[in-house]
């Protein structure tokens, strides 16, 4: 809103109307905005839940090995995110920027989702929450919204990039002057690192570029139903989800912002993404939220983000990564999210084989896999073996964040360096 605002100043000459013209003047006023909201607004949010007793009900510190006790704690902080998140952005944005409707779309679609989940847990007294289906249903909706817009909108287009070869010179990197609808993507250490889905259904002829973009739908619908569990998953310590998020949006934000802009793209040999800035404003806010949520959810944490925080922080992940077309990077910048979303898998396949052989076994001690590191055997079913039953030493779960935020802030420099070592 502002921005049509400053807009319309600058062309009437109003003295510093122009600054809202940048990129990087909206971007930093968006990490600041959301930052302050998210802290000043917070701390009366969390008042208002402890005074209407909205908590959800956490483990005992009998139950902890380190006796930290987790009940009484305000749950929904997702809201604190959310809204920290949304007011920079209609604020700031263009709102009739594609990506940033979808995004809008996405945060508002999967806020919902997961606030009917911690209602029903919270308020119906239902420690499952939501049925499985219906977030499922709620994903796979999301994935299926996300791909049929990038594939129909007019606006989501791309500029190849193109290695000119002259003889006695070094090799230049040009980009198309038209804009075209793409299916392609970015693959992560190979020279010439663009891939298009229709590559995989040529067999198909004249129908390849269609049937492309139907692949394209169904892995953006893999994608956010992976990332968004692989978040919700994460958040299971005091300030693990926030932390791990924050910094793969930074990674995101600094790939969205390079895939905007044509000389960056150009010198970096990737595809120019014509209109895509409006993600970088979006990132910015989202980054805000998170850090100030963090004030609040570090160890001892005031306040869980719940279902209403971690589906949306991993679907804004999901979809932001396929609106810049690297989400082939996925694995690499959300390793986290995807071992603990493995962890699960593998414990219930070994529980299962366990089962018919009429034998009680386990792959890890808990799951997900942070669980594992603080979890010690006495707390483990009685006669029930382990297959990997170490470290023997148990971590205090501040520890257990810290460290997961290095191995995160690790992947996401290689995920950065993947730009310029292919």
């Amino acid at each position: 809103m502002l921005y049509y605002l400053f807009d319309w100043l600058q062309q009437l000459n109003f003295p510093g109307a122009g600054m809202f013209g940048y990129t990087s003047f909206r971007a930093l006023m968006a990490v600041i905005l959301a930052l302050l909201l998210s802290i000043i607004w917070g701390d009366k949010f969390i008042d208002f839940l402890k005074k209407k007793q909205i908590t959800e009900t956490q483990r005992d510190a009998s139950i902890d090995p380190f006796g930290v006790s987790k009940v009484g704690v305000p749950s929904m902080g997702g809201i604190i995110i959310i809204v920290s998140t949304l007011i920079p952005c209609l604020l700031l944005g263009k709102l009739h920027n594609v990506y940033m409707i979808l995004m809008l779309v996405t945060t508002v679609w999967l806020g919902t989702l997961g606030g009917a989940d911690d209602y029903i847990k919270i308020f119906k007294k239902d420690k499952e929450g939501l049925h499985g289906k219906f977030k499922v249903i709620g994903q796979v909706g999301l994935g299926l919204i996300v791909g049929l817009t990038l594939y129909l909108s007019p606006t989501v287009v791309i500029r190849e990039n193109f290695e000119v070869h002259k003889p006695g010179q070094t090799m230049e990197v040009v980009h198309s002057k038209n804009n075209i609808k793409s299916t392609q993507t970015t693959i992560p250490f190979l020279k010439s690192n663009n891939f298009d889905y229709a590559d995989i259904v040529t067999f198909m002829g004249e129908h390849a570029q269609a049937a492309g973009w139907i692949l394209f739908v169904i892995i953006t619908i893999f994608v956010v139903t992976a990332v968004s569990n692989g978040a919700n998953l994460n958040d299971g310590m005091d300030g693990m989800a926030a932390g791990n998020s924050a910094i793969i949006g930074i990674t995101l934000g600094i790939l969205a912002y390079v895939s905007s802009h044509i000389e960056f793209a150009q010198y970096l040999n990737i595809m120019y993404i014509p209109g895509s800035e409006e993600l970088v404003i979006f990132i910015c806010a989202f980054i805000g939220a998170l850090i100030g949520f963090l004030w609040y959810n570090a160890y001892p944490a005031q306040i869980f983000m719940g279902d209403t925080g971690s589906l949306t922080i991993g679907g804004i992940i999901a979809v932001f990564a396929i609106a810049i077309h690297k989400e082939l990077l996925i694995p690499i910048l959300c390793g986290v999210f995807l071992v603990e979303n493995l962890s699960v898998i593998l414990q219930r396949f070994y529980y299962k084989m366990g089962k018919r052989k009429g034998v009680k076994q386990r792959m890890f001690k808990r799951t997900p896999i942070h669980d594992h590191f603080r979890t010690s055997m006495s707390l483990v079913e009685s006669g029930c073996s382990v297959k990997f039953n170490k470290p023997d030493r148990l971590f205090h779960e501040s520890k257990i964040t810290i460290r997961f935020w290095i191995v995160t802030i690790i992947l996401a420099a290689i995920t950065i360096i993947t730009l310029k070592i292919r």
